[in-house]
């Protein structure tokens, strides 16, 4: 998987997601967070967008220690060719975001001289 460092150091990925498993598929670009070790996070006017239905709610302890409730949105993801089905977690912010869940057996390499990311 090729992607790109954008002007502000983010390392992108373009990913492949859908409500259902055959599709409409759209593409979202995905920020790698290595400091969050979840899988996926979608802004939720993202996930509205691609009409992800709902998921569940779930309580989380954030890095400060405060609690929260976070709901998702159910949606299938192409991940070197494999598809899959997950919750990803409903934020507030601008860029969905990749975690190391998803990074696990992989090698990510990015170089900001170049400005490419690349997972394989």
């Amino acid at each position: 998987m090729i992607g790109r460092v954008d002007a502000d150091g983010r390392a992108l990925l373009r990913v492949p997601v859908a409500a259902a498993m055959h599709g409409p598929w759209g593409e979202i670009e995905a920020w790698i967070d290595t400091a969050f070790n979840g899988g996926l996070t979608l802004p939720r006017s993202i996930a509205t967008g691609l009409g992800l239905p709902p998921g569940v709610s779930s309580d989380a302890v954030l890095a400060d220690g405060s609690r929260v409730t976070l709901e998702s949105f159910v949606c299938h993801f192409d991940w070197f060719g494999s598809v899959y089905r997950t919750q990803a977690v409903a934020t507030e912010g601008a860029f969905p975001l990749l975690g190391t869940q998803l990074l696990a057996g992989r090698r990510l390499t990015v170089d900001y001289r170049a400005k490419t990311v690349e997972l394989a």
